[in-house]
């Protein structure tokens, strides 16, 4: 493939996949060496292994960095931290994409940031919906509840209360009381009950202090 072949079929992608190269009758070795020289001369950006992004120069769209986190751990949504600021319910900038998956845990660096991937079990791996975060770019997105229950099982004492303040959550009217308890009863735990309840008074208190 030559490189106007390839700005033709993926110019307005965010991301390319090297198997989406592999149709036809170029071999992979071919295709390696000209991953590896487009690389080299800065007109592709590797996230990781397989995963490219065009450099700037050729670059129509830039990716959001919740589409990149689906696509650099497939089988994963946005939660935890990142989750919470996109809803709106911490006020900080969090500057590494926090993820769940079904998979190993891992830390990935890239040249667009790093990007964090926790584990949990497989019935756990729900309450997420697709989301458009930005202009033609759909990722996956836990729901406020989900992202922030997420957080508390993650956390070692993270259903104490005092956690739950450092958090500086607000705007949790956003929160649906009764979404919260069942995807709380979802986890089998008692912590995260115990977490549920703390988060329903802190919402009550908001509610009434803004009243």
């Amino acid at each position: 493939m030559k490189w106007e072949e390839l700005l033709a079929l993926f110019g307005r992608e965010p991301t390319i996949r090297a198997a989406l190269l592999r149709a036809g009758q170029v071999s992979d070795a071919l295709i390696r060496l000209q991953l590896s020289r487009w690389t080299r001369s800065g007109r592709l950006v590797q996230l990781r292994r397989g995963l490219y992004l065009l450099g700037e120069p050729y670059r129509k769209v830039e990716p959001h960095p919740f589409l990149l986190a689906n696509n650099l751990v497939k089988g994963s949504y946005v939660s935890l931290q990142s989750a919470l600021a996109h809803h709106g319910l911490i006020p900080e900038h969090v500057p590494v994409v926090t993820s769940v998956t079904t998979g190993r845990p891992q830390s990935i660096e890239t040249p667009l940031g790093r990007f964090e991937f926790r584990h949990v079990h497989r019935q756990l791996f729900t309450g997420y919906t697709t989301a458009e975060v930005a202009p033609g770019q759909e990722a996956f997105v836990a729901s406020p509840e989900k992202a922030l229950l997420d957080l508390v099982y993650l956390t070692p004492q993270g259903e104490h209360l005092d956690f739950l303040r450092e958090l500086r959550l607000q705007n949790l009217q956003l929160l649906n009381g009764q979404r919260l308890a069942s995807v709380a009863a979802r986890f089998g735990k008692a912590k995260m009950l115990r977490a549920a309840a703390h988060i329903e008074k802190l919402r009550e208190l908001e509610t009434s202090e803004e009243a």
